[in-house]
């Protein structure tokens, strides 16, 4: 398996009026997922933060396709990924399962650009930082045989 899975919880406020989870929402659960990951990492999104300005990101692009509708809530499992990590820009792969990952619910891409803070200008991607991705990097990113193992 490539990447990391991340559980998250699905809130009552993520359904719509005929109670599936809203399409808007699924961004959320990416959000939801890749801050609970880099928090655990060391890593978290906080102004307080000492690495704060080394994860200072805006997204680019967001793509996604929807498979299943999840239809209650609780918790579901994303998993994500690195296709790319580029000097100054990174490319996620996500899929967003069911607990027990036998359903596909939604999957897509979303491109980072790291910023300077003080000039919001694309900044490089630092060493350390890099080396924290490294685990979700796609092993075939890595150089890695993918079907070794």
């Amino acid at each position: 398996m490539d990447g990391v899975i991340e559980p998250v919880m699905v809130h009552f406020e993520d359904l719509d009026a005929m109670g599936i989870v809203h399409n808007a929402r699924y961004v959320l659960l990416l959000e939801r997922a890749l801050a609970a990951y880099w928090t655990k990492a060391g890593w978290p999104f906080d102004p307080s933060s000492r690495r704060f300005t080394e994860v200072f990101f805006v997204v680019k692009e967001f793509a996604i396709t929807y498979h299943v509708p999840i239809t209650r809530v609780g918790p579901v499992h994303v998993q994500l990924w690195l296709d790319h990590l580029g000097e100054t820009s990174a490319v996620y792969g996500f899929r967003v399962l069911s607990q027990d990952e036998t359903v596909t619910h939604a999957d897509g891409r979303r491109v980072q650009v790291r910023l300077d803070p003080a000039t919001l200008r694309p900044a490089a991607i630092g060493p350390e930082l890099r080396a924290a991705c490294r685990p979700l990097q796609r092993m075939a990113a890595q150089g890695l045989d993918v079907r070794a193992g």
